[in-house]
C-alpha cells in the first residue's frame, strides 16, 4: 500500500504520477527481493520538517527527506517526510525540474529502506546512479490517456 498526505498545499500529485510510481516503486522493491507493506509520504514544509529533524533525530537543520523505517525481514513498512521547500529550493540549485527532483527524493528513500547508503563518496555515487536507473524507468512508463 502506497499512500499519500500533505501539510497546508494542495494536492499537487496527479493520478498518472501516482500511478507511475506505484508500478516504480513495487519494481524497485521486487528488483531488490523487499516487498511493500505499507509505503507514506507525508509532503510538508520546511517548518515541519525541521521540528520532526529536531524532535526525533536531535538534529537542528533543514533537510529535504526524513525516513522512518518499520520494516520487517523484506517487508517495507515506512514513513518517509519530505520538505516540498527543500525539493523546490534543490530543483533551483541543481537547474533540474521539480517533479524530477521530488522523483528522486521519493526513489532516495526507499533505497535507504532496501540498503542503500549514501555517507562516504562512492556510496554517495552509486545512490545517485540507482536514482537516475529508476527515474529513468519511472518516465519509461506508459502514460494513460486522460489522466
Amino acid at each position: 500500500m502506497i499512500s499519500y498526505s500533505f501539510d497546508q498545499r494542495p494536492k499537487f500529485l496527479i493520478k498518472s504520477f501516482k500511478e507511475h510510481f506505484k508500478q516504480l516503486a513495487n519494481h524497485i522493491s521486487k528488483e531488490n527481493n523487499f516487498h511493500i507493506k505499507k509505503l507514506h509520504y507525508h509532503f510538508c514544509n520546511d517548518e515541519n520538517i525541521l521540528r520532526i529533524n529536531k524532535n526525533f533525530l536531535n538534529h537542528d537543520y533543514y533537510t529535504d527527506i526524513i525516513t522512518f523505517d518499520y520494516s520487517e525481514d523484506s517487508n517495507l513498512q515506512v514513513e518517509i517526510f519530505i520538505s516540498l521547500d527543500r525539493v523546490e529550493e534543490n530543483a533551483r540549485e541543481y537547474k533540474v525540474d521539480f517533479m524530477n527532483e521530488l522523483l528522486r527524493v521519493m526513489i532516495h528513500g526507499i533505497l535507504h529502506c532496501i540498503g542503500y547508503n549514501d555517507t562516504t563518496d562512492s556510496d554517495e555515487l552509486l545512490m545517485r546512479e540507482t536514482e537516475d536507473k529508476y527515474i529513468f524507468y519511472f518516465y519509461s512508463l506508459k502514460v494513460p490517456r486522460g489522466t
